[in-house]
């Protein structure tokens, strides 16, 4: 069978799985995003300046110097205020909108989902557009394209961060309790651009096929987990998503 046969093919099965799925979790990662613009920050070339964001996205770095992390954040920030949701971030509140149980959980902190229109999310590690204060633990919205420095909590008066998980953090514990809930039930599961090799979340599409889903996966290049997954398909998200969700039809 030649590779575009067997794409079809796969394509047409995962659409009539998800026709029938009255349960479905997607699962998001920088993949989707990339493609409205979004840089990944991390991996060969994700310098700003000359540091890595993973030298800079950590306690410590805040700790050390809270100014070059939040001139960090606010460049990250100013690059998301003019970026749009793709047609795969539309292609999702479709999915949702005719879909009895649905829930999105994303390791995007850039609130595309919800700006498509996305109402069942679940942010893993949180949200750019959003601050916490360390000191009292308030969280609140805030949007301005640059935070003037430093940044204030209102209840408190302590400096805020950005309200995101950084590396060396753990995910908060009613999120992923949330999250492995939905997992431990859904029918389908669609794991779109994600490397596989951030945990918790790259081990969740096997969570989920322990406890019964079928788990698909769409992804440029494959990842370690291509092969236990029931079908991975390569390709763009803007390319495959649209074409599964407008033609797998209404749950019957």
């Amino acid at each position: 069978m030649s590779r575009s046969d067997q794409l079809a093919e796969n394509m047409a099965l995962v659409r009539e799985k998800l026709r029938q799925a009255r349960r479905i979790v997607v699962l998001t990662g920088a993949g989707i995003s990339a493609e409205s613009g979004v840089p990944t920050f991390r991996g060969a070339g994700g310098l700003w300046r000359e540091y890595r964001a993973t030298d800079l996205a950590t306690p410590e770095a805040f700790a050390r110097n809270p100014r070059l992390v939040w001139e960090f954040y606010n460049y990250r920030r100013e690059v998301l205020a003019s970026v749009k949701p793709n047609v795969a971030h539309k292609a999702l509140v479709t999915l949702e909108n005719r879909t009895p149980d649905f829930v999105l959980l994303t390791q995007n902190i850039d609130g595309l989902h919800q700006a498509a229109g996305s109402r069942a999310v679940v942010e893993l590690h949180g949200n750019i557009w959003w601050v916490r204060c360390p000191q009292c633990g308030r969280r609140s919205e805030d949007r301005r394209v640059p935070i003037p420095y430093p940044p204030h909590c209102d209840a408190c008066g302590a400096m805020v961060r950005p309200d995101v998980v950084w590396f060396g953090e753990s995910l908060d514990a009613h999120v992923l309790q949330t999250a492995y809930a939905k997992l431990g039930q859904c029918d389908v599961m669609v794991v779109i651009g994600t490397s596989g090799v951030v945990q918790p979340a790259a081990s969740m599409g096997l969570y989920a096929q322990e406890h019964g889903a079928f788990v698909v996966e769409v992804n440029l290049e494959p990842t370690p987990y291509s092969r236990a997954f029931n079908v991975s398909l390569l390709g763009k998200a803007g390319d495959l998503v649209p074409r599964l969700v407008q033609d797998s039809g209404e749950p019957s």
